[in-house]
């Protein structure tokens, strides 16, 4: 039995509602990972549910203009958790919640790099 087809109209309903329309950054976070690498599992999942809960208190989440995605690996196992907002491209190293905190604060509302947690930074053409 296949799946059923989703219609453009309720994937673009769904876009909508998570706030692609209105987007300014996108924060990916490494965690919950089939084979964990970067940091144990839990650790990672406690960073992606302080990031969830973060963005929702302060309205960043859906309408406010943050996009966030649980990524299974971002391919950079040690240091962990490992995150990236773009557009800048800024890959950021132990992402526990302080240094979320400080991301949150300071690059996807204030727009400025935290320099001593990130590792890299390359946006994309």
């Amino acid at each position: 039995m296949s799946e059923p087809q989703v219609t453009t109209d309720a994937q673009r309903a769904a876009a909508q509602t998570i706030g692609v329309p209105v987007a300014r950054r996108h924060i990916f976070l490494c965690c919950d990972q089939t084979t964990p690498k970067c940091c144990d599992k839990e650790r990672g999942l406690a960073a992606w549910e302080f990031l969830k809960r973060r963005l929702r208190e302060l309205g960043l989440s859906e309408q406010g203009g943050i996009l966030r995605t649980k990524a299974n690996c971002l391919r950079i196992c040690e240091g962990g958790p490992i995150a990236v907002v773009y557009p800048e491209g800024a890959w950021y190293a132990r992402c526990d919640p302080p240094v979320l905190e400080r991301i949150i604060q300071e690059h996807l509302v204030g727009g400025r790099v935290v320099q001593d947690a990130l590792i890299i930074e390359r946006a994309l053409e």
